[in-house]
C-alpha cells in the first residue's frame, strides 16, 4: 500500500492487529515508511526513538489535523470527526489542513 500527497509517495502499512496498533513506531530508528491506524482518533509517542509527523483524517481522507515533528512522550487526545491516523517520518510531507490525501 502507498500513501500519496503532492507528488510524493511513501510505503504505507495498515496496522490492523492488536500488536501492530500497540507497537506503531515504538523503539524504531530510521523510520522510512508510514503507518495507518483506521478507527483511531488519538495517539501517544511513548517509547519512541525519533520524532514523527501525525496526520489525522476523516472517512473521506480529508486532513483535519497535522502535527509536525512530534517528540516522544506526547499524547494527542481524541479529536472530533477523526477516523484515521497516519504516522510518517518527520517532515516527509508538507501537509496543508483541509487537503485530501490518497491511499492505494
Amino acid at each position: 500500500m502507498k500513501l500519496y500527497y503532492q507528488n510524493k509517495e511513501i510505503n504505507l502499512i495498515n496496522c490492523t492487529s492488536f500488536y501492530s496498533r500497540l507497537k506503531g513506531f515504538m523503539f524504531q530508528k530510521n523510520i522510512d515508511h508510514a503507518l495507518l491506524f483506521n478507527k483511531c482518533n488519538s495517539i501517544h509517542t511513548f517509547f519512541m526513538k525519533e520524532k514523527i509527523d501525525v496526520i489525522m483524517c476523516n472517512n473521506d481522507n480529508k486532513i483535519l489535523y497535522y502535527y509536525q515533528n512530534l517528540p516522544k512522550n506526547k499524547i494527542i487526545l481524541p479529536k472530533k470527526n477523526v477516523t484515521k491516523v497516519i504516522e510518517t517520518p518527520p517532515s516527509y510531507f508538507n501537509i496543508n489542513i483541509n487537503d485530501y490525501i490518497k491511499m492505494k
